[in-house]
């Protein structure tokens, strides 16, 4: 109690009272100083500032449209924040922000300088300039305009600046997007800006060149191969450089820029095809309707529903298109297929896990950002990260496709090796088989040789013993006529035997079908064989045709009358495939009609009914032609042909 009572004391109440408010002057004097913003000085070695944290201050509207001489005031000038990250950016999606900064030249410089926004996304841009007057000069930028309308013709957005000696002049600007836009503004002066903007193009043009030399590769492997893997791939490749060109402000500038309506949309079209593409690509090169079912499943399911939602979106929310993040689903769906499908032994994998672990690094860095942590977003790797990542994926996934279709090629050799051993072990069969055969004959030639030379030499001895034996002559008569009989039979064997050896080399019906393959080929010998002296009408007699309206069939010019190649042939109105006709005439004259109905259905798996009924026609034909049949060698077969 003393002591409480010596604190309340009134000196010492007194001296309190003034330590407090030397506290409160401080504490409020640190807080106007933390809250000034800070002023960029030029000089004539500057050549480039990113403004960040202090450098920038913001605020927002709030309920109405503000004007730069509200903004301006003094009133509004108490508002305004210093901006706590590095890089300001816009979260409420519609709302107009406003920010400003300020530059001072500390001497006279003999140079131009920029100010120039990174991001090419910002819809509006509402830049004021201060002038010589005091007041402030008005911009209109972003996207939302006709690109023809931009002072700098360049991707990013280009405002010049004049900067008097010695003198604050303060930008401000009001920016509102329909999407998260990245508030980074850059003065630079026009001779780095040159020297930086062409070294960009350049880059930009090795890495759609790079998307272009890919594509064009595997399009021609589409074409060649026929494997609508590649074209998948194709398709993948166009859209990431789709995408990244309306990312990077290319394709506005280069490919629609007087459609800004369209440029607000075109980022969506290309990310949700390039989801798509990512998919199905996945789902043909690593084969996942076979070695994951329900993978593949799966993975059919997020094509549908990417594509329904795309266009949910597009007709009802297109704000909604700015959460991108939704695109990390289809890329681990793919990711994890490849990753399991490795496991599962499939090789081609390895090249497509390592290229997708990359791509979703670049993603994951890119959410991470987008989620706060400003920290990762440190330099321009970071930025391009996610470019960079498509670089390492699309050489990664070109390899993971020629490892299969080097693993492709590998079964082929394999199954080209075992056809050519299996032809290789039929060769020698074919040969062992002959040799049986040609030793069969040999043996019968000599049997039949042998026979023929004990026959001359009793037919000596019976000529010798008729001069000593006249009283057996009649006896000796008949038994010569049983050995001429006998001869006759031998000399009928020998042919026998000769025309089996002929016929165990006949023609069978796939060496028929490479002289007669199809029914093109068939309809152009029957042509050649009817009207091979000329072409006469039937119902005029006319000479003069054209081609007619069924495969080599003629039409008269005169009547108009149309004459197809099977009529007036043995196969007009049959429903057996021609080719195989042709070989049924052909067994029956080269057997001289000795080949049974049964054996032609056999081979030609045609029924035994139509086969007597052809067998039969083609047989009376035969006798009716035989003396022309005769004359005609090789081709004797066709004079069958025509009734």
């Amino acid at each position: 109690m003393p002591v409480l009572t010596n604190i309340f004391k009134k000196d010492t109440l007194q001296k309190l009272i003034g330590k407090l408010l030397l506290l409160f002057v401080f504490l409020v004097s640190q807080q106007i100083c933390a809250s000034a913003q800070r002023v960029l000085e030029v000089d004539s070695s500057t050549e480039q500032h990113i403004f960040s944290f202090a450098d920038i201050q913001w605020i927002k509207e709030q309920g109405k449209e503000l004007s730069i001489t509200e903004v301006s005031s003094t009133a509004y000038n108490k508002l305004f924040s210093p901006s706590l990250k590095s890089t300001p950016v816009n979260k409420d999606l519609g709302t107009a922000y406003w920010y400003r900064i300020k530059v001072r030249a500390n001497q006279k410089i003999d140079k131009n300088f920029l100010l120039e926004f990174f991001d090419q996304t910002i819809d509006s841009i509402t830049a004021y300039v201060p002038n010589e007057n005091n007041g402030f000069n008005r911009l209109n930028l972003g996207d939302s305009h006709h690109f023809s309308s931009r002072f700098v013709h360049h991707k990013n957005f280009e405002i010049p600046i004049t900067l008097p000696v010695w003198k604050d002049q303060t930008y401000y600007f009001r920016i509102k997007s329909s999407q998260p836009a990245d508030v980074i503004i850059v003065l630079r002066s026009v001779n780095w800006f040159i020297e930086y903007a062409l070294n960009e193009y350049f880059t930009f043009g090795v890495f759609y060149g790079m998307i272009l030399v890919f594509s064009f590769y595997n399009l021609i492997m589409y074409i060649y191969l026929r494997q609508i893997q590649y074209l998948f791939y194709v398709g993948y490749n166009m859209s990431i450089g789709l995408y990244e060109m309306c990312v990077d402000g290319i394709a506005y500038q280069y490919l629609w820029p007087n459609s800004p309506a369209w440029n607000q949309t075109a980022y969506a079209v290309a990310i949700c095809s390039m989801s798509v593409f990512a998919m199905l690509f996945t789902l043909k090169l690593l084969h996942v309707k076979t070695k994951a079912p329900g993978l593949y499943k799966l993975l059919n399911a997020l094509i549908a529903v990417r594509i329904l939602t795309f266009f949910c979106m597009y007709f009802w929310k297109q704000e909604w298109f700015t959460y991108r993040f939704i695109e990390s689903i289809p890329l681990t769906a793919a990711f994890f297929t490849g990753i399991w499908i490795y496991k599962k032994g499939y090789r081609p994998a390895r090249y497509f896990v390592i290229g997708y672990s990359f791509l979703f690094a670049g993603f994951l860095l890119k959410f991470l950002i987008m989620l706060g942590l400003s920290w990762l977003n440190f330099s321009v790797i970071s930025y391009y990260s996610l470019t960079i990542c498509f670089i390492l994926e699309m050489v990664f996934l070109s390899l993971a496709i020629g490892d299969k279709v080097r693993l492709f090629k590998r079964k082929k050799d394999k199954a080209q090796q075992a056809m050519i051993k299996q032809m290789r072990d039929n060769e020698k069969l074919k040969d062992a088989i002959n040799r049986k055969l040609e030793k069969k004959v040999e043996l019968r030639t000599r049997e039949v040789t042998e026979q023929a030379e004990i026959i001359e030499q009793q037919n000596k001895r019976l000529l010798e013993s008729n001069n000593l034996l006249k009283e057996q002559a009649n006896e000796i008569s008949r038994i010569n006529a049983l050995l001429e009989q006998d001869n006759k039979e031998l000399k009928v064997g020998i042919e026998s035997v000769t025309r089996a050896r002929i016929m165990s080399a006949d023609v069978d019906f796939t060496e028929f079908s490479k002289i007669y393959p199809d029914k093109d080929s068939c309809f152009k010998f029957l042509a050649e064989l009817k009207w091979g002296e000329g072409y006469h009408c039937k119902k005029c007699n006319t000479s003069k045709y054209i081609e007619g309206h069924t495969p080599y069939s003629r039409r008269c010019n005169s009547c108009g009358y149309e004459e197809s190649v099977l009529i007036d042939t043995i196969f007009q109105n049959s429903r057996i495939p021609i080719n195989k006709l042709f070989y049924l005439v052909f067994l029956i004259y080269s057997s001289k009609g000795r080949i049974s109905s049964h054996k032609l259905a056999q081979v030609l798996e045609i029924r035994q009914n139509t086969c007597w009924t052809y067998s039969v026609k083609i047989k009376k034909m035969m006798n009716d032609r035989k003396n022309e049949l005769k004359k005609a060698g090789e081709q004797g077969w066709s004079k069958l042909v025509l009734e």
